[in-house]
């Protein structure tokens, strides 16, 4: 009896800790836009589709805009007890 309230404790913590760490990393994870490709974006359909390297470079940009907007945004203060 006594081993089988133990392992419900156990597996009852895994839970809880299941749990705890599926609220965490949804919390950290952020939307990216969709990459919308150079001759689509302008409109122009004469235009030849971008360039991997262009695609590549136009992919760095928005990270670096992603990760510039995710440094910009102020961390919540701890309340004071």
């Amino acid at each position: 009896m006594k081993g089988l309230f133990g392992l419900v404790g156990l597996l009852l913590a895994l839970a809880i800790v299941g749990v705890v760490i599926k609220k965490q990393l949804a919390a950290t994870q952020q939307v990216v836009p969709s990459l919308v490709p150079a001759s689509s974006a302008s409109g122009d359909p004469a235009k030849p589709p971008a360039t991997v390297r262009e695609q590549s470079q136009q992919i760095q940009q928005q990270y670096k805009q992603a990760v510039e907007g995710a440094m910009q945004q102020a961390r919540p203060m701890p309340e004071e007890k």
